[in-house]
């Protein structure tokens, strides 16, 4: 198995995948591999697809479960042991329809106003104004702020690609108030050992913390934050494919959901039963 394992992982470095990637792949097959007590070499599309089952309804595992777990024996099957993949033997699920969860900016503004801890704060200040994601905003380092092109840098971001995003001219100096109090060396936002950058776990709690103290009652997470930029940006009338790019999406079809959930584009409809009233 350790030798099998090896194997696969190289597999995926010569990929080039990411390191969370990787442990989550590894993670898929001993898991499976435990629930048959074999080794996945043994393992067959059958049990995959009975594992699979069980995921989903046994499990209520999410759809990115499910997808991982495929991708990696995917690969096991055809890259390393050489064998046929047949999709119609071992299907993907059904893509979930889900719209994000989005901020007024109202209560993006009293979120911040809880907030009282300057470093909290500007850590929720930076995620919203950039559009970020919970790994970059964690991962940012001093010179990845832009001062001069009032731009922020996002190195290897999700799918790792570099791209840049907005640097808000009111946001400059409240950065520099922050650098100024607490004196960062190389990650911009450091946890309590001042070499490491904050956990993604410390900044949800931040996040959850101010929702509570806010009196926000919707279910979501930090990326809520991400979401909410976008939307309002697409409410100032900003042009979509500008938004896409700030954000790092590869397709205007992923960006494109924000239209569902944009005030601006719903308030602008009018109603045919108004007119049918003012006959």
């Amino acid at each position: 198995m350790e030798n099998l394992e090896n194997q696969f992982i190289k597999e995926l470095q010569l990929r080039n995948y990411s390191s969370k990637t990787i442990r989550s792949y590894v993670s898929c097959l001993r898991t499976v591999s435990g629930y048959y007590k074999q080794s996945p070499v043994k393992i067959n599309s059958k049990q995959l697809r009975d594992y699979l089952h069980y995921c989903i309804t046994g499990k209520n595992a999410s759809q990115s479960q499910i997808n991982q777990v495929i991708s990696a024996f995917k690969i096991l099957y055809v890259n390393i042991l050489k064998m046929d993949w047949s999709i119609q033997d071992i299907p993907r699920p059904k893509s979930e329809k889900r719209l994000p969860v989005v901020l007024s900016k109202s209560e993006v503004k009293s979120l911040f106003d809880v907030t009282i801890n300057p470093k909290h704060k500007m850590v929720l200040m930076l995620t919203y104004s950039a559009g970020l994601r919970l790994g970059e905003v964690a991962r940012l380092k001093i010179t990845d702020i832009d001062s001069k092109r009032m731009q922020i840098k996002i190195a290897q971001g999700k799918g790792r690609k570099d791209r840049y995003t907005l640097l808000s001219p009111k946001i400059l100096p409240l950065l520099r108030d922050y650098w100024q109090m607490y004196r960062p060396k190389d990650w911009l936002f450091f946890g309590f050992d001042k070499n490491r950058h904050i956990s993604t776990r410390t900044i949800q709690h931040i996040f959850k913390k101010g929702l509570k103290k806010a009196g926000i009652h919707k279910t979501t997470g930090i990326h809520s934050l991400r979401h909410s930029f976008a939307t309002h940006l697409l409410e100032q009338g900003v042009n979509i494919y500008i938004i896409q790019k700030l954000l790092g999406h590869s397709s205007p079809k992923t960006t494109c959901v924000y239209l569902h959930v944009c005030q601006h584009t719903i308030s602008k409809v009018i109603n045919p039963i108004d007119e049918l009233l003012n006959e």
